[in-house]
C-alpha cells in the first residue's frame, strides 16, 4: 500500500486526455505536490487550468517528453509516485510506427529507468485491452492471452513486459491498468485520430447521417474517462506489485446500441447508414471486447460509478458547454 499524504507525484502525460482528469482526481487527497509532465502534442493547457489554481499543482517548466532523458530524469528526481499515460494513440500508431516505437516502446523504458534510478515508490503503468485483441472468452479477465495485432497493441504489451522485467531486476514497484474503451470530455473531439463517440456526435450535430461500419453488432466495453481517473489512484494506494488490472464496466454494448443511445439523447431523427469495412481495417478489426471488472473490484475496490448513458450525457452538456473551447 502506498501512503499519498504529502506524497510528490508526477503525472506524465498530465494535460492529456484522462492525465488531466487524474491530476483533479489526485488533488482531492492530500498530497505533498502534483507535478504535471507533458509535451502538449495531444494535451491542452485548458484541460488543467484549473488544477494549477491549487497551490500544490505545478506544469514541470522545463520540457515534457518522455524521449528528452535528461529532462525527465530531472522531472523524476525526488517524486513518490509517478503515473505514466504518455502514449500515441491507435489510430496514429498505425499512421506512424516508427514514431510509435519511439514515443510508447522506448519512451516506456526511459520512464522506468528513470525511476529505478530515483527510487520512486510506485509507478501506475497505463497500458490498454488492446493487449487482448478478440475475446476468446467474455468477459475477459486478465489472464486473457494476448492475441493483437496492431502496432498500438504491441507498443503496449513491450510496456508490460518492460515493466515486468524492471521488477524483477530492479525491484521496481508497479500496477498496470488495461483500459477498456474510454470516452469523456477533453477527448479529441475533432481529429481523424478521434474514437467512435466523438465521431458519431460529430455527425448528428452537423445533422450529417451517422456511419456504422459492417452491421453494427462489434462489441465493446465502454468506459467513463472520470471512473478511469479514479482507477490510477486506486491502483497506486491498492494495488499489488507486478500485477495488471482492467479497467471497464464489465457491461457489453454493441455500436449499433451506442449510436441508438447517442441518437436518443441528441434527440435526433436521423437514420444510420452501414456500410462495409475497408479491407485493411477489416483484417485487424476487434468485434469483441469485454473486460472482467473482479479482479479490480476485489483488490483496489474499484466499482465504476457512471453507467454509459450518464457518461454520455455528461459529455454531451460539455461538448454544448460555450465556455468550453475545443479544437
Amino acid at each position: 500500500m502506498v501512503e499519498l499524504k504529502d506524497a510528490k507525484v508526477l503525472v506524465i502525460g498530465g494535460a492529456g486526455f484522462i492525465g488531466s482528469f487524474l491530476v483533479g482526481e489526485l488533488l482531492k487527497h492530500p498530497v505533498g505536490e502534483v507535478v504535471i509532465y507533458d509535451n502538449f502534442a495531444r494535451g491542452k493547457y485548458r484541460h488543467i487550468s484549473g488544477a494549477l489554481e491549487d497551490d500544490r499543482c505545478r506544469l514541470f517548466a522545463h520540457g515534457g517528453d518522455i524521449r528528452d532523458t535528461d529532462v525527465l530524469d530531472e522531472a523524476v528526481k525526488g517524486k513518490d509516485v509517478v503515473f505514466h499515460l504518455a502514449a500515441m494513440w491507435l489510430l496514429h500508431c498505425r499512421d506512424y510506427p516508427r514514431t510509435a516505437f519511439e514515443v510508447n516502446m522506448r519512451g516506456t523504458y526511459n520512464v522506468l529507468e528513470a525511476c529505478v534510478r530515483h527510487g520512486v515508490g510506485r509507478l501506475v503503468f497505463s497500458s490498454s485491452a488492446s493487449v487482448y485483441g478478440n475475446a476468446e472468452e467474455v468477459p475477459m479477465s486478465e489472464d486473457h492471452p494476448f492475441n493483437n495485432r496492431n502496432f498500438y497493441g504491441a507498443t503496449k504489451i513491450s510496456g508490460e513486459a518492460m515493466c515486468r522485467a524492471f521488477h524483477e531486476r530492479y525491484g521496481l514497484s508497479y500496477s498496470g491498468l488495461r483500459y477498456m474503451n474510454v470516452y469523456g470530455p477533453h477527448q479529441d473531439q475533432q481529429s481523424v485520430y478521434s474514437g467512435v463517440i466523438p465521431i458519431m456526435l460529430n455527425k448528428v450535430d452537423r445533422n450529417e447521417t451517422p456511419v456504422i461500419h459492417g452491421d453494427g453488432s462489434q462489441a465493446y466495453d465502454f468506459v467513463y474517462v472520470k471512473d478511469v481517473a479514479r482507477a490510477n489512484v486506486l491502483a497506486a494506494l491498492y494495488g499489488q506489485p507486478d500485477r495488471f488490472y482492467n479497467v471497464g464496466t464489465g457491461v457489453q454494448t454493441s455500436v449499433r446500441q451506442l449510436c441508438n443511445t447517442l441518437l436518443e439523447l441528441k434527440d435526433s431523427r436521423l437514420q444510420v447508414s452501414y456500410q462495409p469495412y475497408s479491407e485493411g481495417d477489416s483484417r485487424q478489426l476487434v468485434k469483441n471486447r469485454i473486460g472482467s471488472t473482479q479482479r479490480a473490484s476485489q483488490e483496489l475496490g474499484f466499482t465504476p460509478r457512471y453507467s454509459l448513458r450518464d457518461g454520455l450525457k455528461e459529455l454531451i452538456d460539455w461538448r454544448n458547454d460555450p465556455s468550453q473551447t475545443r479544437q
